[in-house]
C-alpha cells in the first residue's frame, strides 16, 4: 500500500515542485529544485482571473452538489419505500441514462440554454445538473437496506413520509451522502467540455479553462500551468480532508453488510 501511494501521489508531487521552479529550471529532473521561486504562481495570477475562476468553480461545484444530492435523496425514496404502476421501468430508465455520455446530449442542451438567452452564465453551467442517475442509483441501494422495523416504528409514531426521509433515514445515510458528495463535487469541479461550449469571457468560466489558457499554439508554459494547477487541486484536497471520516466509515459499513 505503501509503494501504490507513492506511485499515485508522485505526479502530485511532481506538479508542486515543478510550479516552484524559477523559468529557466523548468525541465530539471531533480526531485527537489535547486532554487525556489514564486514567479510561476504570479505570473499565472496576473494572466487570468484565478481567484474569480476558483470561485466559479467553487460556487457551482457546491450548487450542483446540493441540487443533486437533494434531487437524489427524493427520487431514491420514492424508488426504494413506494410501490407504483411501472415503478421497475422507470428504475430500469433512469439507469440506462447513466450509460448516456453528457457529450450526447450536450448539444440540445446547449440549444436550449441559448434560447433561454442564458449563454455565458453560471446559470447554464448549473441547469443541466439538476439530477444524477449515480446519487439515484446509490441512495436508492443504501435506503433498500435500511431496517423496516426502524422506519415501521416511526409509522407507528405518526410520522410521514416527508419527516421519516430527513429525521430517521437521511441521519443514518451520512456517510453514503458525504461519499456520494465528494464524487459529485470533484466531478463537476473537473468538468470541461460544457464550460468550453458555453463559457465567452473568463470572468464566467471555470478554473478548468483557465488551465487551458496557458496551452497554446506557439507552446505550453509549464511553470504558470502547474501553479495554476496546483490551485486549482487545493479545494478538493480540503473537500477530502473534510469529509475523509464520513467515507471510511461509509466503506466499513458496506463491508460488514
Amino acid at each position: 500500500m505503501v509503494v501504490l501511494s507513492i506511485f499515485c501521489l508522485f505526479p502530485v508531487y511532481w506538479m508542486v515542485v515543478t510550479s516552484l521552479r524559477p523559468a529557466n529550471a523548468i525541465f530539471e529532473t531533480s526531485l527537489w529544485p535547486s532554487s525556489i521561486s514564486l514567479d510561476n504562481y504570479a505570473y499565472a495570477l496576473n494572466a487570468i482571473p484565478i481567484v474569480h475562476m476558483l470561485g466559479n468553480t467553487l460556487l457551482i461545484s457546491a450548487v450542483v452538489t446540493v441540487i443533486q444530492l437533494f434531487t437524489g435523496l427524493l427520487a431514491a425514496y420514492a424508488f426504494a419505500r413506494w410501490r407504483f404502476r411501472f415503478d421497475t421501468l422507470v428504475y430500469s430508465l433512469v439507469a440506462l441514462t447513466w450509460l448516456v455520455p453528457f457529450q450526447v446530449v450536450m448539444i440540445p442542451n446547449y440549444l436550449l440554454v441559448a434560447q433561454l438567452g442564458l449563454l455565458d452564465s453560471i446559470t447554464a453551467l448549473i441547469l443541466p445538473h439538476f439530477a444524477s442517475a449515480l446519487a439515484i442509483l446509490l441512495l436508492a441501494q443504501s435506503m433498500r437496506s435500511f431496517p423496516k422495523e426502524v422506519i415501521e416504528a416511526a409509522r407507528m409514531d405518526g410520522a410521514r413520509s416527508w419527516r421519516i426521509l430527513w429525521e430517521v433515514m437521511m441521519p443514518n445515510l451520512r456517510g453514503t451522502i458525504a461519499s456520494l458528495a465528494i464524487l459529485i463535487f470533484i466531478s463537476t469541479w473537473n468538468e470541461y467540455f460544457w464550460p468550453l461550449l458555453l463559457s465567452r469571457t473568463p470572468e464566467n468560466s471555470v478554473i478548468q479553462i483557465g488551465i487551458q489558457m496557458f496551452m497554446t499554439a506557439e507552446g505550453t508554459q509549464w511553470g504558470p500551468l502547474m501553479a495554476a494547477s496546483t490551485m486549482a487541486s487545493l479545494p478538493i484536497l480540503l473537500i477530502y480532508i473534510v469529509l475523509q471520516r464520513q467515507v471510511i466509515q461509509s466503506f466499513m459499513k458496506s463491508g460488514i453488510r
